[in-house]
């Protein structure tokens, strides 16, 4: 059988051991009838059971009111603790080394606040020149709180063929600059082109070159296997909308390396629940911090946003993170092919073929340029094929191993396939 044919496509579906799984997610239904998903990485679908959770925490707080807090199944004061173990599990991280709270973007300035320390020389930032933009405009923003000049101080290292970073790339530049660098900063996966960067291999780098690194892990976390804790990154931030399918901009999280809890010299910005909890409540002039990642929260987190991730990670832990990055490079590879083979004369895919360079999504380019392919995005969600468009000109598809059939894959390619060639 074939390989390009939708009997083949269902046949890999019959065989997968994780195809339950799309029965506990609700798939958006098509004014035409089906719908097929492939925006995961911008926005994650619900979980069924995301609800009943939630639901729960609406019915303890009907029930007891302010008890709540220290009652019931789950008590609010220590709900983000019982995110802790999955959180741990799925990032590679030891428990204490990560917690869920804020957004992305306030986790990224708070760690800033601790980990940008320029002395001296030592005062640049680098970042790779096609960061995302919230990325760039936290970082500029911190060298200008430290009066620093930005041109001078902010490294935007060029990416191999304008798409492309090349871990070398940064290890070049460190061993020869790394002496002025006080810390690097850099995706996980890069959000336009999919591609997975070495967080071992750059932290090294870094850290050799007496730096500090963090990482942003959008687009990494629920999607490739994570080894922070070993990897020995100072620290990570992450949101949990895309892959964490946790709700449109619900609570994020961070990680800091264990080596640096009770640190003496850390600078941090400061707020009362990150400070040390067995003491919290004697409501002391002087700040103690708790161990470990909760010492950077500031306040008290949304139970239901904590609720609705808890549903997802639940999910997740079932599931387990090999088998589903086993489905994914499966998926992807699967869509892959299709392109290369049906389509290799009219579009370019920009996300490298390694499986170690690449998580869900594949980024493609139509070779007939940026108006055609906008054409084609825009068709495509009229008709049911939702995937995600980012400027000038790159179409990102990402089947998830969690809710994404084979089938999935081969109606969208043919159907690309079909519109390309009316």
């Amino acid at each position: 059988m074939s390989n390009t044919t939708l009997e083949y496509a269902r046949e890999l579906d019959r065989n997968d051991p994780l195809a339950g799984f799309r029965d506990e997610f609700h798939i958006p239904p098509h004014k035409q009838g089906q719908q097929y998903y492939f925006a995961g990485n911008s926005l994650g679908l619900q979980p069924k059971q995301l609800a009943a959770y939630i639901q729960a925490e609406l019915d303890a707080w009907r029930e007891l009111g302010v008890a709540a807090h220290f009652e019931g199944e789950y008590p609010w004061m220590p709900y983000h603790e019982f995110l802790r173990e999955s959180l741990a599990s799925i990032t590679g991280a030891l428990p204490s080394e990560v917690v869920a709270m804020n957004t992305l973007t306030t986790n990224l300035h708070l760690m800033l606040v601790s980990f940008f320390r320029p002395q001296g020389r030592r005062n640049k930032i680098v970042i790779e020149q096609q960061a995302f933009p919230s990325d760039r405009y936290a970082v500029v923003s911190q060298l200008q709180h430290h009066g620093l000049d930005v041109d001078d101080c902010l490294v935007e290292l060029v990416n191999k063929d304008n798409r492309l970073l090349d871990d070398a790339t940064i290890e070049a530049y460190l061993e020869e600059h790394g002496n002025e660098v006080a810390l690097v900063l850099m995706p996980g996966v890069q959000y336009a082109s999919g591609q997975v960067l070495d967080i071992a291999r750059i932290t090294k780098a870094a850290h050799t070159a007496g730096a500090k690194v963090g990482f942003d892990l959008a687009h990494a976390i629920g999607n490739i296997p994570l080894n922070l804790h070993d990897d020995a990154c100072d620290f990570a931030v992450w949101c949990s909308y895309k892959y964490l399918n946790s709700g449109p901009g619900n609570i994020a999280g961070c990680f800091v390396h264990e080596r640096h809890s009770g640190d003496p010299d850390l600078i941090r910005f400061s707020g009362w629940w990150g400070h040390d909890k067995s003491s919290r409540f004697r409501m002391g002039e002087n700040f103690i911090p708790s161990a470990g990642a909760d010492a950077w929260q500031l306040s008290n987190p949304s139970i239901l946003g904590l609720a609705a991730l808890r549903a997802s990670l639940d999910v997740f832990i079932r599931a387990g993170m090999p088998a589903l990055r086993q489905k994914s490079l499966q998926l992807t590879g699967y869509l892959r092919t299709l392109l290369t083979t049906e389509l290799t004369e009219e579009l370019e895919i920009i996300t490298p073929a390694a499986a170690e360079q690449h998580g869900c999504q594949l980024s493609i380019r139509l070779q007939a340029g940026q108006q055609d392919g906008k054409k084609l995005f825009t068709q495509m969600e009229q008709d049911g094929f939702i995937g995600d468009w980012r400027e000038p000109d790159i179409l990102r598809i990402s089947p998830v191993p969690l809710y994404n059939r084979f089938e999935d894959v081969w109606q969208l390619v043919n159907y690309i396939k079909e519109y390309l060639r009316r």
